[in-house]
């Protein structure tokens, strides 16, 4: 099947904000759904271009933004002042992914949400604003909390200098052994100089805000949900991912444990598995 690829700048926007970026991936023939990408944070749209060319074998369009500050967009680096910011640029592409899916037919193709890790928590954030017309969410490691816990101490004097110095950016400490056991995929991470070293204050106190208020009401998300986490992940608290997922009102959710895998699991070497098993689940639910 031939893929129809397009990329670009996002330059006029429904709200004020930062110029984005976006990729899209699309089948040339019939799509049979449409998935909206929300990467991570200090992460960008381009590094799921492997994902989106496989779901587009089974058909399934996808298009990806880079969020303000991320990758190609505009923007402080890993920066916002509001947590609410990041919501904007989701609304962005949901009217992306509303008009790829409208397409050249007559009734639109259903579409779908996405978020890995930091995007994992956006994306759940705007289902939880207005989950509009999406059928399904897609979750792969969401970053409701972190893996390790952090010592009072380092809590107090961050929201001290979210305050008084926002955009004060502290080494994340990420690496690409950490994020996946391919040695050429951990090394490209550590090497691409899209992908931002530290962590602005204003951002992990917002973060954590945004934590707190999607577990709070996590009992309002009721679409189908589809959970994909590495049992070895060192980045993202999987016993904040099993709360919220536990408390989710969807009837239909499915937990996918993926055991010894690290937080990116779509970079794993098994990697392919998961994306298959995803455009199933997205197939079963369109």
């Amino acid at each position: 099947m031939s893929i129809e690829l397009d990329e670009g700048t996002l330059g006029k926007r429904a709200v004020s904000g930062p110029d984005l970026y976006y990729a899209s991936a699309m089948p040339s023939g019939g799509v049979k759904a449409v998935l909206g990408i929300i990467h991570g944070y200090a992460d960008h749209g381009a590094r799921y271009r492997h994902v989106m060319g496989a779901l587009a074998e089974h058909g399934i369009g996808s298009i990806a933004i880079d969020m303000r500050g991320h990758g190609r967009a505009l923007g402080p680096r890993g920066f916002c002042n509001r947590f609410d910011e990041f919501l904007d640029d989701a609304r962005e592409l949901r009217r992306l992914v509303d008009e790829r899916a409208r397409g050249r037919g007559d009734t639109p193709a259903p579409t779908f949400l996405f978020g890995h890790s930091f995007g994992g928590l956006v994306a759940t954030s705007s289902i939880l604003e207005n989950p509009g017309s999406f059928k399904g969410l897609v979750l792969s490691a969401p970053f409701f909390g972190l893996a390790l816990e952090v010592p009072q101490v380092k809590v107090v004097a961050g929201k001290l200098a979210s305050r008084l110095f926002p955009r004060l950016g502290l080494p994340s400490g990420l690496m690409g052994k950490d994020m996946t056991h391919d040695p050429a995929k951990a090394r490209a991470y550590d090497a691409d100089p899209l992908v931002f070293p530290k962590a602005t204050a204003r951002w992990f106190t917002e973060t954590v805000g945004a934590q707190a208020r999607a577990l709070a009401n996590a009992s309002r998300l009721t679409l189908p949900l589809y959970v994909a986490f590495g049992t070895a992940d060192k980045v993202a608290s999987i016993s904040a991912a099993k709360r919220i997922f536990a408390a989710a009102g969807s009837a239909d959710k499915t937990w996918d444990a993926r055991e010894g895998l690290y937080h990116e699991v779509l970079n794993e070497p098994s990697w392919k598995d998961l994306a298959e098993t995803i455009a199933r689940w997205i197939l079963a639910h369109a």
